[in-house]
């Protein structure tokens, strides 16, 4: 019998794969990419709970229009991409860069995204790498296009050893593009219809297959808009994957028409969250993200959460970085993750061997509750091989439960109900929990001591939380307790500062054993 759950375990919350995915998208890949991807939030799933990373908006301009895009300067409270506080000079952004890598030695990488395109700002976006790569020669290089011009840009990405590229990408059929992209800016001039969007398709995948012909790892990012290229969007990652692209990153559209982007002033609608899941589901074997943010255009910290109002430029014109010291505390800081997830790996490892060792049995136990092996050994956080007379395992036709969860990192439930910006959604079923995506909420406590300040963002938040049966979080106060569960959702403060997966296996056999469960009869995630 191997030992319960470790300490390491609880303080760490993550398996080798990821929390809330019973397939990590890295699970397939080389040794050599999965290496080059480790510590990059945004390119692997399990990374995004353990390192930060950062965007610099230093380019203004853009050279398409989108239907589902506004950028907006000053929007503090809106987290969406195109959105910035400040706009940066490169001399700026390389301050800002410095400043935060020393303050936050988990960032990683350091991307370009906006507000408008990267590459139709070539001199401001590679004046920035270029100081970058001389300065914080530690800190990975990423840049964010929509490739109408990056063929022409492939050769100085090298030069600057920009080796990690997302290019957005949503439609390869010029019909569909032509919906999407009212105008392109091409050779001095503006193009509209299907011609233009044409153009932008042929450049994005002649940009796509020079990336890949150098060595570059590309992820394609789609943004889901029902009635436009919902049906589509299984072409396009067919396409990007045969050319070379490692991951497919679905988005929804953000539709609210305060944004005031031309989607959302004419009533196009966004996707719901089982639209959203059965189109990732759909897209065959090629790698999907589920754990996007849609972050702003200068975005700080981990993933899901924004600390850029403590670097804005008066703050960090004030402060007096040695970086050579930073550099030398970042690289400590990072050893000991990396160290403490090649234990998790050792540990996961011991459990495989184990697990073959025990006379073909396929069962394993994580915080008391058994289920067969159907989900890859390296994503069981812990647990014990059980014969199966010992403990009955979960009947295979449960129906599957969405449930969010509050949390500020490393995996772990760690998060008050009234302190978070977001919640993290997971459907749970006899097959394991997987993360399906994440919904922003404002922030319901805004004081120290008590919650009142927010009263008009409960309902909303429960409002957001419709169709989550649950709601794990460390703790929950009298009255937003007292209206989820009016409103039809169970919160659960009873796993705090314990790993995300386990933890909601639990729950999902406490539902079970109370009789809530019948068999799935829909086989579908609920809107």
């Amino acid at each position: 019998m191997l030992d319960g759950m470790t300490q390491a375990d609880k303080q760490t919350g993550c398996t080798q794969t990821s929390c809330g995915s019973s397939n990590d998208h890295l699970d397939k890949m080389p040794d050599a990419i999965r290496e080059r991807v480790k510590n990059h939030p945004c390119y692997s799933e399990e990374a995004h709970h353990h390192y930060a990373r950062m965007h610099v908006a230093v380019a203004p301009a853009c050279n398409i229009q989108c239907n589902y895009c506004n950028r907006k300067y000053d929007c503090a409270n809106e987290s969406r991409p195109g959105v910035v506080s400040e706009l940066l000079t490169p001399e700026q952004a390389v301050r800002k860069t410095l400043a935060v890598a020393a303050s936050i030695p988990q960032m990683t990488v350091l991307g370009v995204a906006g507000p408008g395109d990267p590459l139709a700002n070539p001199a401001r976006t590679f004046e920035t790498f270029r100081m970058l790569s001389e300065q914080a020669p530690d800190i990975k290089l990423c840049v964010s296009t929509n490739g109408l011009s990056l063929p022409d840009c492939v050769d100085e990405l090298l030069q600057y050893n920009v080796d990690h590229v997302t290019i957005t990408i949503n439609a390869v059929d010029p019909e569909i593009g032509a919906q999407i992209y009212p105008w392109i800016y091409w050779n001095n001039r503006r193009m509209r219809g299907v011609k233009a969007a044409k153009i932008l398709i042929e450049r994005q995948q002649k940009g796509l297959e020079m990336l890949i012909e150098r060595g570059v790892l590309v992820k394609v990012n789609s943004v889901l808009i029902p009635g436009v290229n919902d049906a589509h969007l299984k072409e396009v990652s067919r396409v990007i994957k045969a050319k070379g692209a490692f991951l497919h990153n679905v988005m929804p559209l953000i539709t609210e028409p305060e944004h005031g982007t031309y989607y959302g002033v004419m009533g196009q609608r966004a996707p719901t969250q089982r639209e959203l899941t059965e189109l990732q589901d759909a897209c065959g074997d090629m790698n999907m993200m589920r754990h996007c943010r849609q972050c702003r255009a200068d975005a700080v910290g981990l993933l899901g959460e924004d600390r850029g109002e403590e670097f804005t430029l008066d703050k960090i014109d004030a402060l007096d970085v040695d970086y050579a010291a930073a550099m030398a505390k970042r690289a400590k800081v990072q050893a000991d993750i990396e160290a403490e997830r090649q234990r998790q790996k050792a540990r996961q490892s011991s459990l495989k061997e184990q697990l073959k060792a025990a006379n073909g049995k396929t069962l394993f136990t994580v915080n008391g509750l058994t289920m067969e092996q159907q989900a890859p050994l390296a994503s069981v956080a812990s647990g014990a091989v059980v014969d199966r007379a010992e403990q009955g395992t979960l009947p295979s036709d449960l129906r599957s439960v969405q449930m969010a969860v509050a949390s500020s990192g490393q995996g772990l439930i760690n998060q008050h109900f009234g302190s978070a910006r977001e919640f993290m959604i997971y459907e749970v079923s006899p097959k394991g929990a997987r993360l399906i995506g994440h919904r922003k909420t404002a922030q319901y406590c805004t004081g120290p001591v008590n919650c009142g300040e927010g009263d008009a963002a409960l309902p909303e938040t429960i409002e957001m939380l419709k169709g989550c049966e649950v709601v794990l979080c460390s703790k929950v106060g009298f009255k937003p307790w007292d209206q989820l569960e009016s409103a039809g959702i169970i919160p659960n403060g009873e796993h705090a500062d314990e790993p995300i997966v386990p933890a909601l296996m639990a729950v999902y056999k406490e539902m079970h054993t109370s009789g809530a469960l019948g068999p799935d009869c829909s086989k579908t995630i609920s809107a």
